[in-house]
């Protein structure tokens, strides 16, 4: 198993304080695809502990080291390599606010939002909703930060639901090593108050929308990542080890499992790296993302198997790395969502920015994501949410760590018009489409 290969590496990394994270040095691994026996599912290899990623529509993806290649053959399982992990990227020095040749770090994001609020008081309003796990524990730690960017006006960007304007979020880096997701937050956040008063379409936008930015859901888990600048630590989850008996490079909770909405014990231990956490909202970062949707939206929607009204507003997308798709409600089953025709037409919509495709349920993958964050804004209160799997399999430009020139010259052009579309879409989510 990856945990432990990781526990046996021998190189130790010497961490800068401002993380007070001390770990190995991450393995060698690589990408693979997978072609699995009978009688042997991908949900069984996630249960197992091996780290399986994204592929919805086609072959799920294996990440692994050299010793768990030979394990899974040795069981019949046909692999084949279709990329590195890691890409030659400039060397960056620990303790800054970058790593891997340009990704921000948690500090780096925090240093942003704050001087962007410092110099748009009239644009930009920063909210604390909440804290990490290790600031729970006094172990250092970091605060939930959420972003409101409109033109404020009374009554916008409160931490309730009487605002007048549609809401758009955006939420970022809920995986930690999904390391693309919070550079598209940070350069949303910057063309938004850099474009009010000249760029007409964000003007009007930021005239008539709240549009709300989570940059890094997960930051104990992204210093974690950050820890090795240049090789970064492939860190999904939290870093809550509560539950104990797992190396320190497995333990922690996966955030977008511990919802309260389908939440799943049945999903992993707590070594695995989908393990949903000793209960639902049992990790104070879900309390802090679940809290700030619970309190900006209205509730639209009754039971799971109905729909939602048809005045419902907002639009929220959840980024996620990799596979290049788009995945509607809902995660958890595929059973159809009472609104799957709107939520499928929404989501083509924006794929006709981005190029990807829209599925439901498991995607063809053969594994779900109960409790997962967009399900529960759906679930429970009607709002379309979108989980955007960027990135392809394969190239300088796959995977959880592509390098970091790929922002600008990939990501950033194909989502940033899906973001603007998502956020005006946000008005009428249910309505006739623009």
């Amino acid at each position: 198993m990856r945990r432990v290969v990781v526990s046996l590496c021998s190189f130790a990394l010497v961490l800068v304080a401002l993380t007070g994270f001390s770990t190995a040095a991450p393995p060698e691994v690589a990408y693979y695809s997978m072609k699995l026996p009978a009688g042997l599912t991908v949900a069984d290899l996630i249960q197992e502990g091996y780290d399986v990623g994204h592929g919805h529509g086609s072959r799920p993806t294996l990440i692994a080291t050299p010793a768990e290649v030979e394990q899974l053959q040795a069981r019949g399982v046909v692999l084949g390599k279709t990329g590195e992990v890691y890409q030659p990227v400039p060397r960056s020095e620990p303790g800054g606010a970058t790593y891997y040749g340009g990704y921000h770090t948690t500090a780096g994001h925090e240093q942003h939002n704050a001087e962007v609020a410092t110099a748009h008081p009239d644009l930009v309003k920063l909210h604390d909703i909440g804290d990490s796990w290790k600031k729970t524990k006094g172990q250092g730690g970091h605060d939930i930060q959420a972003l409101c960017i409109t033109k404020l006006a009374p009554g916008d960007c409160e931490l309730n639901a009487t605002g007048k304007k549609p809401k758009f979020v955006l939420h970022t880096q809920i995986h930690a090593r999904e390391i693309v997701t919070g550079e598209i937050a940070y350069r949303w956040i910057d063309l938004l108050v850099t474009s009010y008063g000249a760029d007409p379409d964000i003007t009007s936008l930021l005239d008539t929308r709240e549009l709300w930015v989570v940059p890094i859901a997960n930051p104990d888990g992204v210093d974690v990542v950050a820890s090795n600048p240049n090789r970064p630590v492939l860190q999904r989850k939290n870093v809550d080890n509560s539950a104990g008996g797992c190396p320190e490079a497995d333990a922690g909770v996966d955030l977008n499992r511990n919802s309260s909405f389908q939440w799943d014990v049945r999903q992993g231990g707590p070594c695995a790296e989908t393990y949903p956490g000793a209960k639902a909202v049992s990790e104070p970062e879900t309390v802090a993302m679940q809290g700030l949707l619970e309190a900006i939206f209205p509730d639209t929607k009754g039971d799971v198997d109905e729909s939602a009204a048809s005045g419902t507003t907002g639009v929220m997308l959840s980024l996620h790395s990799f596979g290049n798709d788009i995945l509607a409600p809902y995660a958890y089953t595929n059973a159809a969502a009472p609104d799957r025709a709107a939520l499928v037409a929404l989501g083509n919509k924006m794929g006709s920015f981005t190029g990807y495709p829209v599925s439901t349920g498991d995607g063809g993958v053969g594994y779900f994501a109960p409790g997962s964050t967009d399900d529960w804004l759906y679930g429970t209160r009607g709002v379309p949410a979108y989980t955007f799997e960027i990135g392809p399999s394969s190239g300088p430009c796959a995977g959880f760590l592509p390098a970091y020139s790929c922002v600008s010259s990939t990501f950033w052009p194909l989502l940033k018009p899906a973001l603007v579309y998502a956020a005006r879409a946000a008005a009428a989510p249910y309505g006739k489409l623009p």
